[in-house]
């Protein structure tokens, strides 16, 4: 499961894990126009723990999802 809200300066899109025991935490992902963070609670530390990613880093890591082992590098086809 997952929701989407819309802030005044960001999407926040939290995933809900409905999967089997042991669950884990839930993982809030952050839109902003300059750059996104994933975070999760880590209950070993006892805090949330944060990435933050550049808009082309998101980019890339959508398009490695769907690509087999190998080294690549995306570029625009405009011009």
């Amino acid at each position: 499961m997952f929701t989407i809200e819309h802030e005044f300066d960001a999407t926040v899109i939290t995933l809900v894990d409905e999967g089997q025991a042991p669950l884990e935490e839930d993982v809030i992902v952050n839109s902003f126009a300059e750059c996104v963070t994933v975070e999760q609670y880590d209950p070993r530390r006892d805090a949330v723990v944060r990435i933050t990613l550049s808009p082309e880093q998101l980019r890339d890591l959508a398009a490695a999802l769907d690509l087999p082992e190998g080294v690549y590098q995306l570029r625009d086809e405009t011009g």
